[in-house]
């Protein structure tokens, strides 16, 4: 049987983050750990938010050694632009072919074997404000 043991203080700031953030792994992890101060296993807290009891283990763990930032998903998740290095280089197609996606598509493969389909380069475009 493992618990997490939180003070007083710790107790009431995840409660305040379970209620009132707008993030809802925040608000799950939040919830989870005041349910495991209040003596809840890791069996019955895995059932309630539909992960591993592997994952429960990693949330205490982080928790005991990095403490409220832990609650939220770290940074640089998820897949990676294949435009992130060409930014000024799209800018200056996308001003050659007069805005013309598929000819910067083209361009793209032709010179750097890159290749990424429309929908890709209008999320780059829409992300990087171009």
């Amino acid at each position: 049987m493992r618990y997490v043991t939180l003070k007083e203080e710790e107790v009431l700031v995840l409660e305040h983050l379970y209620q009132n953030s707008p993030n809802n792994t925040v608000r799950k992890r939040s919830q989870c750990l005041v349910l495991s101060h209040q003596r809840h296993k890791i069996k019955d807290l895995a059932s309630i938010f539909k992960v591993s009891r592997r994952t429960i283990e990693r949330w205490f763990d982080s928790w005991a050694s990095v403490g409220v930032d832990s609650l939220a998903i770290s940074e640089g998740r998820g897949a990676k632009t294949l435009l992130k290095d060409y930014t000024e280089e799209v800018s200056k197609q996308l001003e050659l072919h007069n805005r013309n996606l598929k000819n910067v598509l083209i361009y793209f493969e032709e010179q750097h074997n890159i290749v990424i389909c429309k929908k890709t380069l209008q999320n780059f475009l829409k992300v990087t404000g171009l």
